[in-house]
Order: structure tokens, then sequence, then C-alpha cells
């Protein structure tokens, strides 16, 4: 079974994460810097089968989309160029990084490590991919 990859899309920063081939278990993978991204999924989908690609869509409070949304557009539309056979969907970001500090300090991380900005976007992308995976599991 193919596995399923989730992008915290960032201006500087993308964290990301994927799921076990059985589609259970969602692990952090990487931060990766943004503008090497398509490169890195190049890779990444040569060495792995993907059934599809999750990307935190970032929404204010109101519902309505946030101005990060001006910067991820551009990547959504090229990776559909570049990876035309490879499913994407957004899913709803909001509070990933406040889960990703307290599960950071519930985790018994130091504060010199919360402030990794790295650890923050890739366990950002893991909720992201939970909470996917347990949408569709409803």
């Amino acid at each position: 079974m193919p596995r399923v990859l989730a992008i915290d899309y960032g201006r500087k920063r993308t964290g990301l994460a994927h799921t076990d081939p059985m589609q259970i278990i969602a692990t952090p993978l990487e931060t990766i810097p943004t503008h090497t991204l398509i490169d890195y999924l190049r890779r990444y989908l040569q060495q792995n089968e993907v059934e599809m690609v999750v990307v935190g869509l970032p929404k204010q409070m109101n519902n309505e989309a946030s101005e990060s949304m001006t910067y991820l557009q551009p990547f959504i539309k090229e990776f559909k160029r570049v990876f035309p056979d490879v499913p994407i969907t957004m899913y709803d970001e909001r509070f990933t990084s406040v889960l990703a500090h307290r599960a950071m300090i519930d985790g018994g991380m130091k504060k010199k490590q919360r402030q990794d900005k790295a650890v923050v976007d890739k366990l950002a992308a893991c909720i992201i991919l939970e909470d996917y995976i347990e949408s569709k599991r409803i």
C-alpha cells in the first residue's frame, strides 16, 4: 500500500511527514528549505510509492484563507505541473504549530530544543497528516 505524504508549507522552511506503507502511523520526516522542496519531492517520489500528498491549508479563525495562501498557491500550481499523476489535497492546518509545541512540552523536550523551528515544522506536518488520516477513518 502506498504512503501518504504531508507538507506544512512555509515561506522559508517546509515541514514534511509521511505514513508507513499501511497508512496507520504518521511520522515526522524532515524540515527542508522551501526553495528545495520540488527537488526533494522528485527524489522522494522516485523512491517511495505515494498515494496522496496532503498540504496544510492555512485558514484564519473566521474560516477564510490566510495571507499565506498567496505563497502556497504558486507551489500547488507547480506541484500539479511537475507531478500531474500524484493527487494533492489541502487539509486545515489551524493550531498545528500550537499542538506541535504542546507535544514537545508533553514529550519532555527542553526549552532550547522547542525553539528549533525546524522541529516544530515537521511535527506540524505530522499533526496535519494524523488529522487527515483520522478524518478518512470516520
